[in-house]
C-alpha cells in the first residue's frame, strides 16, 4: 500500500485506497476526490456543486436577460470553452447567438460533454 495516499478526512484511517478517480476508506466507507485543491487556490463551482475548470462546457439553467439589450440567453443553452476569471461574474465565455459575455457560476451546470 503506497504511503503517498492521504488519510481519511472523516475517521483519519491510514488504510485508504484508490478506486477509479476516488479515494476510499475501508473502515468508514467514506469516498472523496483525490484531487483536492491546493490551499489558497480559488475553486469555482456550478449550481449543483461540480467544480468548473477552464475549457469546460456548461449549460444555462435559467433564462438570463442580457444587460443593455433586449436579448435573452435561454435555459438549456450550451456554452463551450469557458474561461474562469476573478470578480462577480466568474465565467467569461462566448454565448451562441449573443457573443462574448460574463456569467455567474450559480446559473450554469457543468455539461457531460
Amino acid at each position: 500500500m503506497p504511503d503517498s495516499l492521504p488519510p481519511c478526512p472523516q475517521c483519519a484511517s491510514t488504510f485508504t485506497y484508490e478506486m477509479d478517480a476516488l479515494l476510499v476508506c475501508p473502515e468508514c466507507g467514506h469516498e472523496w476526490s483525490g484531487t483536492a485543491p491546493v490551499e489558497g487556490e480559488r475553486v469555482v463551482r456550478d449550481s449543483v456543486g461540480n467544480i468548473l475548470a477552464d475549457g469546460d462546457t456548461v449549460t444555462v439553467i435559467k433564462d438570463l436577460k442580457v444587460k443593455g439589450s433586449s436579448s435573452v440567453v435561454k435555459v438549456g443553452t450550451k456554452v463551450r470553452g469557458i474561461r474562469l476569471v476573478e470578480g462577480d461574474h466568474d465565467i467569461d465565455c462566448k454565448v451562441p447567438g449573443i457573443g462574448p459575455m460574463g456569467l455567474k457560476s450559480q446559473f450554469v451546470k457543468k455539461a457531460s460533454d
